[in-house]
């Protein structure tokens, strides 16, 4: 049954994305039978078949995943077994014929086989016996229906997945069968079995070849993958989830970006892998940049294969980092740096933030930092706004640039321009979403997060756009992040600004801190991947605003902090226990940050000066 190497010619090859996150954002609830769409929307799955052919897969599965008895009888489908993965196979094959016709390409038909969604015995009262039926059942429908080859996946136990096997070699013996298994976050299928184990086993078993799928991100199932190396010859698969889900306007969305998944894809076949896809919250997008990323593989393993040509490089790598700016050259030096973020106007009269930005300068700050549609709301371009500071004060600014608004073709286009005018620092942020705003109806693109952003702006700060194709110079950008050391679920955070730093994040901005504990935390937890953190600075300017911050932007605000504003008695009295506040926190977090950044609440400059000039003296000296 060993026979991937054969079908594939030993190189490495591109399954196809998620079904369900597809069908989902396309108006399909999550409490329907997705496979029963095989039936009465059949265009709805050939078309996103064919998106994923186009994007450059090479291995199309079947929209089979949950067509077994056990799952369909739960919708009341049960009788239609037959019908639904012989029809999953037809559009598939279907999709396959229309590119051969179209474009002259090939791909391969596979049959998807998920679990069976009931628990086996000893934990359960179905039995293996029952369990290898149903699948055996619906691994003949695809065999007969014709498929090229069939994967078990995100199988969560190493029964479940023996069971499907050896009903694959019952019915189907002609056919390659790829088992995959998920893992969780110490990369261990859910029963318990290490990766390892997993894929000495299913060696045991009889797999064509092994792998892991879903789970919870690329970087789990890189280490997986690793470990499974190590117990088998068999060809492996990788085809990861983009990441753990995140709500967004009602929705659990991926943010795991294409770029990033390009990564794990170049990653994951330097490890051993030969077949390489998406799981849940990957898109077209995602597998078109993998496609990408497995071309230059495979043009740099053509020229290395050619001894009288020597290999070329488009790459235009960047100046060093003290030469791209007088930020960067700030954090390479490690001088204590003072920003104050500024908001742009509603309008196009900017007289007011280029006044700020004048009174900064006199004081000796070292840059302004311009926010990029805050709260989701339609002001004047950070772009815009950042150029004129420049033009009129002299001051250094930081672009904040979010994706929200923005697909690749755009992201690109507008970085390129930046750098062109003479903007040299730019933070990535993934942007708050519409609903936020005043214009909860407005479409948000999120083609990629803000880890994808740095990987596009590290990208075009060697030269090459997200398809390698050469710019001809460095952007030079000195590229940025945004941190929250305050959130409510710190482990993903830590885990996003792990994927920052890998993917060439240069310094780090912090969320407003009010708890130092809270931010020490942070500090520490990042020591092993730590670029030079700037911690935000917020004057509170009422009870009001601290209630907002707190429960509204879920900033973690002391109850201390919230009784000495709810002590002020007049709006005078508040906006100096702000200021007071502020000035006390900036003192605490100087000896732990290499600079701070003090917002201007509401476009009070003057306020966010008397808080910055506390720092700016000793900042000129060196190190904090």
């Amino acid at each position: 049954m060993s026979r991937f190497a054969e079908i594939f010619a030993d190189r490495p090859v591109l399954a196809d994305g998620a079904m369900g996150t597809l069908l989902n954002a396309r108006g399909v609830f999550t409490n329907r039978s997705y496979d029963e769409l095989n039936l009465s929307d059949p265009n709805l799955i050939l078309g996103i078949h064919e998106e994923y052919l186009q994007a450059g897969a090479e291995i199309l599965e079947t929209n089979t995943f949950g067509a077994n008895r056990f799952r369909l009888t739960r919708h009341g489908l049960g009788a239609k077994v037959e019908e639904i993965n012989a029809a999953g196979v037809r559009l598939a094959r279907q999709a396959v014929e229309r590119l051969k016709e179209r474009q002259g390409g090939e791909a391969w038909v596979a049959g998807a086989v998920g679990p069976l969604g009931v628990r086996l015995e000893p934990l359960g009262k179905t039995g293996l016996d029952e369990a290898r039926a149903a699948f055996a059942e619906q691994i003949g429908i695809l065999k007969k229906s014709g498929v090229d080859l069939l994967i078990v996946e995100t199988m969560p136990a190493l029964n479940e997945a023996r069971e499907a096997l050896e009903a694959a070699k019952a019915v189907a013996p002609e056919l390659p069968v790829l088992v995959m298994v998920t893992v969780d976050d110490e990369s261990e299928c859910l029963d318990g079995s290490s990766a390892a184990q997993a894929a000495a086993l299913l060696t045991e078993w009889g797999a064509g070849a092994v792998g892991v799928n879903c789970s919870t991100g690329p970087a789990t199932v890189l280490t997986a993958i690793e470990q499974m190396r190590a117990a088998t010859a068999l060809p492996l698969a990788a085809m990861p989830n983009a990441g753990m889900p995140r709500a967004v306007d009602g929705r659990n969305i991926y943010l795991c970006s294409p770029e990033y998944m390009a990564s794990f894809a170049r990653k994951a076949i330097a490890a051993g892998v030969q077949i390489v896809g998406g799981c849940c919250g990957t898109t077209p997008n995602h597998i078109r940049a993998m496609r990408q990323a497995i071309r230059a593989i495979d043009e740099q393993a053509h020229v290395a294969g050619k001894d009288a040509t020597p290999e070329v490089s488009k790459e235009t790598p960047p100046a060093p980092l003290a030469q791209r700016s007088r930020l960067g050259a700030m954090i390479a030096e490690g001088k204590f740096i003072t920003m104050v973020e500024f908001v742009p106007p509603r309008g196009i009269d900017c007289a007011k933030e280029i006044e700020g930005a004048a009174l900064m300068a006199r004081l000796g700050v070292d840059a302004i930092d311009v926010y990029d549609a805050a709260q989701a709301s339609a002001r004047m371009s950070g772009q815009s706004l950042c150029i004129q500071i420049q033009q009129h004060t002299g001051m250094e600014t930081i672009l904040h640039y979010t994706c929200r608004d923005r697909n690749l073709l755009s992201i690109q286009s507008d970085l390129l321009g930046s750098s062109s005018i003479g903007l040299r620092n730019i933070l990535c942020v993934t942007g708050d979403p519409p609903r936020q705003g005043n214009y909860p109806d407005a479409s948000a693109v999120f083609d990629v997060d803000s880890i994808g952003l740095v990987n596009i702006a590290r990208r075009l700060n060697h030269g090459l756009d997200i398809g390698s194709n050469s710019i001809g110079a460095s952007t030079n950008f000195t590229i940025g992040v945004a941190a929250n050391p305050g959130v409510p679920d710190l482990e993903n955070e830590l885990r996003r600004f792990a994927y920052k730093v890998e993917a060439g994040a240069e310094y780090v901005i912090t969320q407003a801190v009010f708890d130092l504990r809270l931010l020490e935390e942070f500090l520490e937890r990042i020591k092993d991947h730590r670029i030079p953190a700037i911690a935000g600075i917020w004057p509170l300017t009422s009870l009001r605003n601290a209630e907002y911050m707190k429960n509204d932007l879920r900033v973690a605000m002391p109850e201390e902090i919230m009784l000495r504003m709810a002590q002020a008695e007049t709006p005078e009295a508040a906006r100096a226990e702000g200021i007071k506040i502020a000035q006390e926190m900036l003192a605490a977090v100087r000896p732990l940050v290499q600079g701070v950044q003090v917002s201007a609440p509401f476009g009070d400059y003057e306020t966010a000066a008397e808080v910055i000039a506390s720092a700016l003296p000793a900042g000129k000296s060196g190190k904090g």
